[in-house]
């Protein structure tokens, strides 16, 4: 009889082999015996998963194709009306954007109540999408937005005896499509839809389009405004050839009273930026909620990142002071262009001096970012995201529309048979432009693929409870081996490495790694390294292109744009051409910088 605790060997060569396990140390479990593909045993291939996965691309495609059909549809009734097309007016498309907005109105109603009614299910959540910064400062253009349609109906009210309806009704709905449409987001932006997925697909991608839509409609209103003031400024410059045609909507009737119809009028125009900020960014929003619907979610979970200021007084300090500079730039700007040819020409050549100089600053900014990335041990976020993919996305893409403005002035430049003075002033900051944003771009993108680091003191103290903690478990299985295998103790009561602590688990980016007697992986990277020295770097650094992008943001938005004024450009490519390219590439350069800023925030929050 075997004593307790104890089995005999199951045969002569597992009783053979049982001494060398004992001296090895602990156990080891081998690995399971698969059945081959062909025999009985082996399990039947999933098909209903494949099955069920066929419908939902199929919703997919055909939303998204819904939705660009919509998005044309609304494109030609746009440029109808900005060509003054036959048959086409303000009123008809006024119309047809509040129908987009109370079917979107009418589908958001939907979701919420069936969601309220529901709400005690536990619902899945993609918790890198929807964040409270982000939520919050798409609250903030909404409230601006709606003082905006508040202007507007004051508008309407002023010229109501030569308005339609239309107008009037217009500002309205979209003030309550706003509301709606942000309390819908602060609820709901984290959703991953797993239940009526393909009604849910056409109701989010109807709402991206619709805003699309909108803010279409809000960078051609303000394009107008911004081609009128410019072809009015083109004549102080000296350029009298090109034919200065107003192209204005205006009423044609009288405004009582008229100072008060203007000042509502100038108002407009300048919150239309903060309008135009809110429509695109509720669209990426509503755009990842639709790449979500019906998407599996990984076991691996976002840490919640917070925000901190702590350390970052010099990129603080310096941002501040470059955005105290870029309002005293654009006041200067507007204030002499297009007063007299000698005031063009200096606030052009002003704009330029400052823009080289903080391009300058901001691309050795994000080389020195960059090079701390390369000269660290990379710990990449390899998990499935699509709100970083859409950042990633939106960087380049948007930055391509001022790269084609850049390089447009670059090929006037050397194009052009004769070249005012100031225009020299033009090359540098063009190559400059692409220059920057390029490297910003990777810096970005890499900074968002990064693991949020901890602190020297928390790592410590993870590698220390991880340490222990492989101790305890290795020491106990060798204890229990050895009592089973009736073994004693070392002599001189030694334990094994593990024991004492020569052996720590160092946890990084999601692997584990094994270090002996001091971790030489840690001593051989530099000292700078090692410490808290680069994330107070990075921090400052983010914090000063933030701050800066933020700056860079304001000039083009409230009308400094040299791409208008340099008049260059018009002469070697015509003017309407340059005018169209202009207008179209515009917009995606003022979002760039809005959207870079918000990147660089979500960055700083994560070092």
């Amino acid at each position: 009889m075997m004593p307790e605790g104890q089995r005999a060997p199951a045969s002569p060569q597992a009783a053979r082999s049982a001494p060398d396990r004992r001296s090895s140390g602990p156990a080891v479990c081998p690995p399971p015996q698969l059945p081959a593909p062909g025999s009985p045993e082996s399990p039947a291939p999933r098909r209903g998963s494949v099955r069920a996965s066929v419908p939902q691309k199929l919703a997919e495609a055909l939303s998204s194709q819904y939705g660009l059909n919509v998005f044309v549809a609304g494109l030609l009734l746009l440029l109808a009306w900005a060509v003054h097309a036959s048959g086409v007016g303000k009123s008809d498309l006024l119309c047809f954007l509040m129908a987009l907005m109370l079917l979107q109105l009418l589908w958001m109603l939907w979701y919420v109540g069936r969601s309220a009614a529901h709400r005690r299910l536990i619902r899945l959540k993609d918790t890198h999408a929807g964040a409270r910064w982000l939520r919050g400062s798409i609250t903030l253009f909404a409230v601006i937005t709606i003082i905006l349609g508040c202007l507007k109906i004051g508008y309407f009210i002023g010229f109501s005896a030569c308005l339609s309806a239309t107008e009037g009704v217009f500002p309205v709905t979209h003030a309550v499509h706003t509301l709606l449409q942000v309390y819908f987001l602060w609820g709901h932006a984290k959703d991953i839809i797993q239940s009526f997925k393909t009604l849910e697909r056409f109701g989010v991608i109807h709402s991206v389009f619709t805003n699309l839509l909108l803010w279409t409609n809000s960078v051609l209103n303000e394009s107008k405004h911004q081609l009128n003031e410019h072809k009015e400024r083109l004549i102080t410059l000296g350029f009298g050839n090109i034919t200065i045609e107003l192209d204005d909507h205006t009423p044609p009737c009288n405004c009582t009273p008229p100072t008060l119809c203007s000042a509502l009028s100038h108002g407009i125009y300048y919150l239309y930026p903060f309008n135009i900020e809110y429509q695109i960014l509720a669209s990426t929003m509503l755009y990842v909620l639709w790449k979500n619907i019906g998407r599996k979610v990984d076991s691996h979970q976002h840490q919640k990142i917070q925000f901190k200021f702590r350390g970052v007084t010099v990129g603080s300090a310096l941002g501040l002071t470059v955005l105290a500079a870029t309002i005293g730039v654009v006041v200067g700007y507007l204030i002499h262009i297009g007063r007299s040819k000698p005031k063009s020409e200096s606030a052009l050549i002003m704009f330029y001096l400052y823009a080289i100089t903080l391009l300058l600053l901001m691309g050795v900014a994000g080389l020195v970012g960059i090079l701390i990335y390369r000269l660290d041990e990379p710990s990449l976020d390899e998990s499935k995201n699509p709100a970083r993919k859409l950042d990633a996305d939106l960087l380049v893409g948007t930055a391509s529309g001022s790269w084609l403005l850049s390089w447009g002035s670059i090929l006037a430049i050397f194009c052009a048979e004769s070249r005012p003075s100031y225009t020299w002033y033009n090359l540098p900051y063009s190559v400059l432009v692409i220059a920057e944003k390029y490297i910003q771009n990777l810096f970005i993108i890499e900074s968002s693929h990064r693991e949020p680091e901890l602190s020297e003191d928390i790592r410590t103290l993870r590698v220390i409870t991880v340490c222990n903690r492989g101790a305890t478990s290795l020491a106990s299985s060798g204890l229990k081996s050895g009592a089973v295998a009736g073994d004693v103790a070392p002599r001189g009561g030694e334990m094994p490495p593990a024991v004492n602590g020569n052996m720590c688990l160092r946890e990084g980016g999601g692997n584990e790694e094994r270090s002996w007697d001091g971790a030489p992986g840690l001593a051989g990277r530099p000292r700078f390294l090692q410490s808290d020295a680069k994330r107070r770097v990075l921090r400052n650094i983010t914090a000063f292109l933030f701050l800066c992008n933020i700056s860079l943001w304001i000039p083009p938005a409230f009308g400094c744009r040299p791409e208008y004024d340099n008049g260059l450009e018009e002469i070697v490519f015509g003017f309407e051409p340059w005018i169209i390219v202009v207008n179209l590439a515009m917009p995606f350069s003022i979002f760039y910088r809005m959207h870079a800023a918000a990147s660089l925030f979500e960055v700083y929050c994560k070092i």
